[in-house]
């Protein structure tokens, strides 16, 4: 009999664990930045070098930034997709 109910007590809890992990958003990404203020930069444009690009000139405005690197595949294939 007490078998029966520690195998019971078991499938109960993999079942809440799974209860749990269907409730969550998979579109929705945690992240600490969400709703911060960019950090100041000062960055060169690329079609204009000799001009620089901060913070303040993008204030009011909806603005992407995709860090990635070049030896990241999946960062590549990503930055064709935005180009």
């Amino acid at each position: 009999m007490v078998r029966y109910l520690v195998s019971f007590g078991l499938f109960a809890i993999l079942v809440a664990l799974l209860a749990v992990g269907l409730g969550h958003d998979p579109r929705r990404i945690p992240s600490p930045l969400i709703g911060k203020p960019a950090p100041q930069f000062s960055l060169p444009e690329l079609a204009h070098p000799e001009r620089t690009l901060s913070r303040k000139d993008l204030l009011g405005k909806v603005t992407l930034f995709n860090v990635w690197a070049s030896w990241c595949v999946s960062c590549r294939d990503e930055m064709r997709v935005l180009d």
